[in-house]
């Protein structure tokens, strides 16, 4: 691997983890063969045209105006905050033209973009900062209060634009090594404590190389929106890297809920969205008040989607969504499958440029028609930042992302469970998220969670948490509706002996389902 580092502060690259415990890295496609130098920052904005490329409520900007502002930024890091090669650079907005063009800025002048999810608090940030040992931090003014930051500069009204005024529109960017270190990625807290994932310059175009190229195959003339912050590697895809790799327009307003979001597709004419399977199916609620008619392709990430879920968005729009199982660890989608190619209910394909494979409790590979251990190679990997539980992830080469599937004759994968999620009751396997999946294909249940709960003669039962559509009503009625629902559909011992209603999950920002907060309160009972 080329070490010649344009880094003057090595601490991330010092920190890596050793080369004999990082997984394979197979360049297998011809368009993820980078050469040894490369800005990630610079490929993006390669255009520099008169094509819109952010479209928002208080303007929009074309990607020469990017190029300019974020020139002008990456100017006022050197200049004015001392920023040199190879520091940390914290960024904290929500998704907007300003965090974007940041984002940008940074990588331009050979930073580390630390992109922190917009509803941490200041106990929260502390972690990060002192995790990445960060140096620098571009904030939005809304957001600073949760900061206590000795090199800060607040944008979106604040003295960053003011910088701006006497600053060239020219820079040139920091001629970084594609294997420096570009990102670093907070994982986003499903199983608690989060890590720090590092990724190269090179890592950030391979996912546009990757899933973006062969899978979602986007055009210059699509229109992309979505929920999943610019923090997370999802949304940093969806709704920046993948637009701005084929010079296309990508939509970025301050999230405002569901009924926004539904809004803005009709404004905009959306024609690309990325979101979670609970957003789509809290949308399906606006597809007769908004006009979703410009939608061509739904990507859904960050929780397994639900059959029911893809069915039911499928008849409202006539897309059938794109599912797509990803992990910051790899940063971006590596399974998935578009078009004919789909198999509702299945995640996909293993996605060109990965290799992907079932493990046994050994983690050797499996053959077709086995269920086990998911895991995967390819252009990108995990490398957990100074961090011991990268013996956890990465085993014999492989990236072991944790969860359950099973592979059939086909290729397809079908998710089973997270390996946590699997619930052994009265010596039976269970899994969970095939019980919510029984669960959902009830008119009255709008999403739920099923987690293992002691019990003393079973030794754990299913136990589900149920969010009821609106105007439903919870009683035991319902809940004996919902158990003969669940064993008229599957195999009657897998229903969930325990259903408890509840007026929301605990979540991600991201919005993943947090089932580990589910089993831990039951534990504690």
């Amino acid at each position: 691997m080329s070490r010649k580092t344009s880094h003057k502060d090595t601490f991330v690259i010092d920190n890596l983890p050793p080369e004999n415990k990082r997984p394979e890295i197979r360049f297998d496609l011809p368009e993820v063969r980078y050469p040894e130098r490369l800005n990630a920052a610079r490929e993006l904005l390669k255009a520099n045209t008169n094509r819109v490329a952010i479209l928002s409520d208080e303007k929009n900007w074309t990607y020469g105006e990017v190029d300019k502002t974020s020139n002008q930024i990456a100017h006022v890091l050197v200049d004015d905050m001392g920023l040199v090669p190879g520091n940390p650079v914290l960024l904290r907005g929500p998704n907007s033209p300003m965090m974007a063009i940041c984002w940008l800025a940074v990588l331009k002048a050979g930073g580390i973009a630390v992109a922190t999810m917009p509803m941490l608090r200041a106990v929260e940030l502390k972690k990060v900062i002192k995790k990445a040992k960060v140096s620098h931090a571009l904030c939005d003014t809304g957001m600073c209060e949760e900061l206590d930051f000795e090199i800060l500069m607040t944008f979106h009204g604040g003295e960053l634009e003011e910088k701006l005024k006497d600053k060239p529109e020219n820079f040139e960017s920091v001629d970084t090594a594609a294997t420096d270190p570009a990102l670093l990625a907070f994982t986003s807290g499903t199983t608690g404590k989060p890590k720090a994932c590092v990724h190269f310059h090179r890592d950030i175009m391979a996912m546009a190389d990757t899933f973006s190229r062969f899978i979602l195959k986007p055009e210059s003339d699509e229109v992309f929106a979505g929920t999943p912050p610019l923090s997370f590697t999802f949304g940093l895809g969806g709704l920046l890297v993948f637009p701005f790799a084929v010079g296309a327009t990508t939509v970025l307003n301050e999230t405002k809920g569901i009924e926004a979001l539904a809004a803005e597709i009709e404004k905009f004419k959306v024609t690309t969205l990325f979101t979670s399977p609970t957003a789509y199916r809290a949308l399906l609620g606006f597809a007769d008040k908004y006009d979703f008619s410009s939608l061509k392709k739904c990507v859904s990430a960050g929780e397994t989607l639900p059959k029911a879920t893809s069915d039911a968005w499928t008849k409202a729009t006539g897309v059938r969504p794109i599912d797509g199982i990803g992990a910051t660890e790899i940063i971006h989608i590596f399974i998935s499958a578009s078009g004919d190619d789909i198999r509702p209910g299945a995640t996909g394909k293993s996605v060109p440029g990965y290799e992907a494979v079932v493990l046994d409790e050994n983690y050797q590979p499996l053959p077709k028609g086995n269920t086990g251990f998911l895991a995967v190679k390819g252009p990108t990997g995990c490398r957990y930042l100074d961090d011991d539980r990268q013996e956890d992830y990465v085993k014999g080469g492989w990236n072991v992302t944790g969860d359950i599937f099973h592979l059939d004759e086909e290729g397809y994968f079908w998710f089973k469970a997270r390996s946590d999620d699997m619930i052994v009751s009265g010596g039976y396997n269970i899994s969970g998220p095939e019980v919510e999946e029984g669960l959902l294909t009830h008119e009255a249940v709008f999403e739920c969670a099923v987690v293992s709960s002691p019990d003393e003669k079973r030794g754990n039962i299913a136990k589900a948490f149920v969010v009821l559509q609106e105007g439903e009503g919870g009683s035991p009625e319902m809940i004996k509706t919902l158990q003969d629902h669940v064993k008229a559909s599957i195999a009657p011992y897998k229903y969930p002996r325990a259903i408890e209603f509840v007026s929301e999950l605990p979540k991600t920002e991201t919005g993943k389902i947090q089932r580990f907060k589910l089993r831990q309160q039951e534990l504690a009972k």
